[in-house]
């Protein structure tokens, strides 16, 4: 069995994945996405997890909370946005988050770390004053939460780049309730407005904060204002001294330049979210990509990091193959969804952009499924017009002599078969207008090592990309 990215099913968005390792599996908590969904986060919270010496066998826990289980959403009017969950020194498991449309962060609690959470209260001070609701409190926002002895550590914030009224991330103690403020909010980075001569411009703190700790130093990951990047400080403290240390990911690819022009998108990117882990000795970030041509159906991804010996950790690329350990066999059948790379001859940095002198909306490729939200239909790439590119990174081949694509739709044009993004076409496949998926066969000879895969539709209508077998 082999680990993809999206790692989870391609029916399923979870973005804002945080992962933990509990009892030798890996448990990953984010927000919930609709499929097609009008605005962020309209599902309950579920749960997936997976052995941590087993990265592609993921298990799906179900609902762990509902949007009505808050004694405040009691109609579901407001969506869960992305929480985190800590192990408390009871035991116990509690999950943070924050309703749309409040400030105030809510506890849930659960005595294993996927069964069926139920709130515990809201975060306050000594006087029952509610963390966000009192005066002078700045909002809060993405709850990160770690928890050492008998103390839990809560990070939270959000920081549009010209609201000054937003200091930065905030870092909150709490007692060992889990819930009683021990010590009141510090700012751990400056907002945009305050960023002068501080380290952090360009990469200043929007949204998303999430807390690890390996060794000796402290892990702040966050999404900065340029959104698509999840950047990263490093402190030996959890509440103060932390320097900006650079981007873990982009999920347009933003940044890397090894196999292209640093600032070439070669995604249509959008907000990102996610969290350090570690397991088996090798280290991991989560985040998370759009689909669908929409910022609203995002889904859950990793690639693999190595944390250096001075604390770095150097920008890695979108991946197909991010948990596998390696790339993925040079032979067989893979879905199109798994695609890392997507893009056409206009750029656009963003989901709905606007790139090379037009709007993107409607004009781009994109990933979508067939049928409603919850229907475990494979998802597919569609909107391949002229130019349409998807790539997929990484196989390890060894004598691959033909591939088959399996396409439909109005298209009269032909897919080229290359090895990188911009060279040359190693085969030819002619399509043809069809309302069902049919498959097409060429001879290739892609060469013998690892090597990335890039399918471009050139000719007139829209193909869509159901999958692709290598022989």
């Amino acid at each position: 069995m082999q680990a993809f990215n999206p790692y989870l099913p391609g029916w399923e968005y979870i973005p804002d994945g945080e992962p933990h390792v509990f009892n030798g599996r890996v448990y990953v908590y984010g927000s919930h996405d609709r499929f097609n969904g009008h605005v962020f986060c309209l599902n309950d919270y579920v749960c997936w997890s997976a052995p941590v010496d087993n990265l592609a066998d993921w298990r799906y826990e179900g609902v762990i909370y509902k949007k009505t289980d808050d004694p405040d959403n009691r109609e579901g009017k407001a969506c869960l946005y992305a929480p985190d969950v800590t192990q408390g020194p009871d035991g116990r498991y509690y999950l943070y988050y924050v309703l749309d449309k409040q400030s105030r962060v809510a506890v849930a609690v659960c005595d294993t770390p996927a069964g069926k959470y139920e709130f515990y209260g809201h975060v306050h001070d000594q006087e029952g004053g509610l963390l966000g609701n009192r005066p002078g409190d700045e909002p809060q926002f993405d709850p990160g939460v770690i928890t050492e002895g008998s103390t839990t550590w809560l990070y939270t914030g959000f920081c549009s780049p010209m609201d000054a009224s937003r200091h930065g991330p905030m870092c909150t103690k709490l007692a060992a309730d889990m819930l009683t403020i021990e010590q009141e909010p510090v700012f751990l980075m400056p907002s945009r407005p305050y960023s002068a001569g501080s380290g952090y411009e360009g990469h200043e703190f929007f949204e998303a904060s999430s807390i690890r700790k390996f060794g000796d130093l402290y892990y702040f990951v966050y999404s900065s204002i340029v959104m698509h990047e999840l950047a990263y400080a490093v402190s030996r403290y959890p509440d103060h001294g932390f320097e900006f240390r650079g981007v873990i990911v982009s999920n347009n690819d933003i940044g890397i330049s090894s196999y292209k022009p640093a600032n070439k998108p070669m995604y249509y990117g959008g907000n990102n979210h996610g969290g350090l882990v570690q397991m088996n000795g090798k280290t991991y970030i989560f985040y998370h990509r759009q689909t669908n041509g929409t910022t609203y159906s995002r889904q859950g991804m990793a690639e693999e990091v190595t944390l250096l010996p001075d604390g770095t950790i150097a920008q890695v690329e979108m991946t197909s193959c991010g948990l596998n350990g390696g790339p993925l066999e040079g032979r067989g059948t893979y879905p199109a969804y798994i695609a890392c790379n997507l893009f056409t001859d206009k750029e656009a940095v963003y989901t709905g952009g606007y790139g090379g002198g037009v709007w993107t909306d409607g004009c781009f490729p994109r990933i979508t499924q067939d049928g409603k939200d919850g229907d475990e239909e494979q998802a597919y790439i569609m909107n391949m017009l002229n130019s349409a590119t998807c790539g997929f990174k990484y196989f390890d081949c060894k004598g691959v002599k033909s591939v088959t694509i399996e396409v439909r739709g109005y298209c009269s044009g032909a897919f080229e078969v290359k090895t990188s993004w911009d060279g040359p076409a190693l085969a030819t496949i002619p399509v043809e207008f069809t309302n069902v998926w049919t498959e097409y066969t060429a001879d290739v000879a892609i060469p013998d090592g690892i090597n990335a895969l890039y399918f471009t539709y050139t000719g007139p209508g829209s193909a869509a990309l159901h999958s692709f077998t290598l022989q």
